[in-house]
């Protein structure tokens, strides 16, 4: 069984607001407008002998909070980091923070289902 893999999710949400720069002004997507975002950050690895688990649910869950508090209710423009604050440039943004302290961390895919678009940032 050492040579197991496994995959474990955890999903979070945050609701948040943007505007595009790039956008002529007329546009409707340069105008301030908001979202409610979902999230699932992806780990791999093999089990622990003492405990069966890639990782404890609840340590995920407390690094995703802080950087879930870093976005909830936030400009995104505002946050550093996101100045262009696309789809794409939030899921980067959330796999390298969390890249820093999720050992085997493997994806993180950020939605926006009101949309039915979404972004995935993948490990390789």
């Amino acid at each position: 069984m050492s040579n197991l893999r496994l995959e474990i999710s955890k999903d979070f949400a945050f609701d948040a607001a943007h505007y595009f720069e790039h956008k002529e002004k007329d546009h409707p997507f340069s105008r301030l407008h908001g979202h409610s975002f979902q999230g699932t950050v992806t780990l791999s690895g093999s089990p622990a002998e003492d405990s069966g688990m890639v990782k404890d649910f609840w340590e995920i869950d407390s690094e995703i909070k802080a950087l879930r508090d870093r976005l909830d209710h936030r400009l995104l423009n505002e946050v550093e980091g996101l100045e262009h604050p696309s789809l794409e440039a939030v899921a980067l943004w959330v796999f390298e923070r969390l890249d820093a302290v999720l050992p085997g961390l493997v994806s993180v895919e950020i939605r926006r289902p009101s949309c039915g678009e979404k972004a995935v940032i993948r490990r390789g």
